[in-house]
């Protein structure tokens, strides 16, 4: 099976990802100076946002073709005179095996597009947590329900932007906001979704769409936000 990083490039992956980052923005949370851990990054599509902001970023990727073209477009970032990419540093690594690497704790830990590329995402939710003394910042594809399901589903393991194991899984809503009860003292879902039709706003009726996604934020200590409720959400806008 040929190997392809090129997934990262396509149009809607791009537009996707600028819609994740400019909701992101709007909620007005304290992203400065603050060191990240980014977990499932790719090929660093989301790493410059965090640097943009004066952070210190510890990158974390299995698959080695991604660390390869993350590795290679930093050191050119560099070189163009971009000082914040020394501020970066990448792990070859499985999120499932997060607890082997020596990691410290991280104020932020952000968690976009990869959790529903896990077999098992409670054991994930604890890794994560473990290394989270502040906010965990999750994006997630999942299942529309008011059930607890983790909804295991297969992917294709020689695709750049799927489960390296080959299985992923689809959680519900409430399963995800409950298992993050269990871990962070605090929990909020946005009143806002990203403006992108796999994002929807009306968690009563069926998707349009095959693939349904969510944000949360979890949090150590509590977040005064207007725009964050601390129960989960049947309805949202963009």
């Amino acid at each position: 099976m040929t190997f392809d990083s090129t997934s990262f490039a396509t149009h809607g992956y791009k537009r996707i990802n600028s819609r994740r980052q400019e909701h992101l923005v709007s909620l007005r949370l304290d992203l400065s100076g603050k060191s990240v851990l980014e977990v499932g990054a790719g090929v660093g599509d989301h790493t410059m946002f965090f640097l943009d902001r004066g952070c210190s970023v510890t990158s974390v990727e299995a698959r080695k073709e991604n660390c390869e073209v993350f590795v290679k477009t930093m050191r050119a970032w560099h070189q163009s005179g971009y000082e914040a990419a020394t501020k970066w540093k990448l792990h070859q690594a499985d999120v499932n095996r997060l607890d082997e690497l020596p990691l410290e704790h991280f104020d932020i830990v952000y968690a976009y597009g990869i959790l529903y590329h896990v077999a098992d995402p409670a054991h994930v939710l604890k890794l994560l947590a473990d290394r989270c003394s502040g906010t965990l910042l999750l994006e997630t594809c999942v299942s529309l329900g008011n059930y607890f399901d983790i909804n295991l589903t297969p992917e294709q393991a020689g695709t750049a932007t799927q489960s390296i194991q080959g299985m992923g899984c689809r959680p519900t809503r409430p399963w995800l906001f409950r298992e993050l009860s269990k871990l962070f003292e605090h929990v909020y879902v946005p009143l806002t979704q990203p403006a992108h039709e796999l994002f929807p706003t009306d968690w009563t009726v069926p998707p349009t769409q095959n693939t349904t996604r969510a944000v949360f934020i979890a949090s150590r200590q509590p977040i005064q936000n207007a725009l964050l409720s601390n129960q989960l959400l049947d309805q949202q806008t963009y």
